[in-house]
């Protein structure tokens, strides 16, 4: 299981150079908001606009798609009432609701696919669903949960042209848009988007381990119901509803295989930068992250071991 490993070493890695920044103290004490922010307002839509643009939309549309959005939007879905339940606020339902479902495809999803089934190009109907459908979805729900501290209702202008205004939401359909007309940029303009996209994910993690630092164990933050609620329903809920889909679907082998691994992954770094970004849920966010990576690694070994 070197490859499942692998993947998590990396990861774990970045993060803990963030930890020792935060520990040095030679970022200042913004460090957490401004790479977080540089992440959210920068380098993220670089980096979903290369991706989409390189991305073969007709290729992804088959049953490992319709598993990964099923299972992601159920998985999301699923702890709405959770929130409403223990009374928490918008924002910070939200970024739970994030953490349930939106898998890390990226700096985990590649290496661990790659080293289960030995092609990389499994995990893009994840990729694809994620920042073509999730990622403006939540960000819209980020800005409208976030946009009335007072209580007050948002105008109704403000709602309807919250995607215009949010840069992950224009970065996904620009993106899709150059990859369906096929009119890619001249490499000059390609470039430097590429070279700031290049940013995103160490940004994220690095963001992430200087948060660690002087953090609370997970879920003795006030999050405790919440965090159980998502690592029940991010590395027990998804994996299973995966399965059974992929059942139902007539997936075999290694396509079944590949939507169980992608499904069992763990919460991504992009929902505590966007907790941080909007200001909910913070500890939530940071918390999930951490607590889903742990509990996934016998999960993951698991299903290569039970599939296979």
């Amino acid at each position: 299981m070197n490859g499942v490993l692998d993947g998590f070493v990396v990861v774990g890695a970045v993060i803990a150079v963030g930890y020792l920044v935060g520990r040095a103290g030679v970022l200042g004490p913004s460090a957490t908001q401004v790479l977080s922010r540089a992440a959210f307002y920068v380098a993220t839509p670089a980096l979903l606009f290369v991706t989409l643009t390189r991305a073969d939309v007709g290729a992804v549309f088959s049953e490992s798609l319709v598993v990964t959005g099923v299972t992601s939007s159920l998985a999301c879905l699923l702890y709405v009432p959770v929130g409403l339940l223990l009374r928490r606020p918008a924002g910070e339902t939200t970024v739970g609701a994030m953490a349930s479902g939106y898998v890390n495809a990226g700096n985990l999803g590649l290496p661990i696919v790659t080293y289960a089934l030995g092609d990389a190009t499994e995990v893009a109907p994840v990729l694809l669903f994620q920042m073509a459908v999730l990622t403006p979805v939540f960000a819209t729900a980020f800005d409208l949960a976030t946009a009335r501290p007072g209580g007050e209702r948002p105008a109704l202008l403000a709602t309807v042209t919250a995607p215009l205004r949010n840069p992950i939401a224009i970065a996904t359909t620009i993106g899709l848009s150059v990859s369906v007309t096929g009119a890619v940029p001249p490499r000059p303009v390609l470039a430097p988007i590429e070279l700031i996209a290049d940013l995103a994910v160490p940004g994220m993690l690095l963001a992430f381990g200087i948060s660690l630092r002087g953090a609370a164990r997970p879920g003795t933050a006030g999050t405790g119901p919440q965090l159980v609620a998502v690592l029940i329903l991010k590395n027990l809920v998804q994996p299973a509803l995966a399965l059974g889909l992929g059942l139902l679907l007539g997936l075999q082998g290694p396509e079944l295989l590949a939507v169980v691994i992608c499904a069992a992954l763990p919460t991504a770094q992009n929902v505590f930068t966007y907790a941080v970004r909007f200001d909910a849920g913070v500890a939530l966010g940071r918390d999930a992250a951490l607590a889903t990576t742990l509990v996934s690694v016998p999960v993951l070994v698991g299903a290569v071991a039970v599939i296979t």
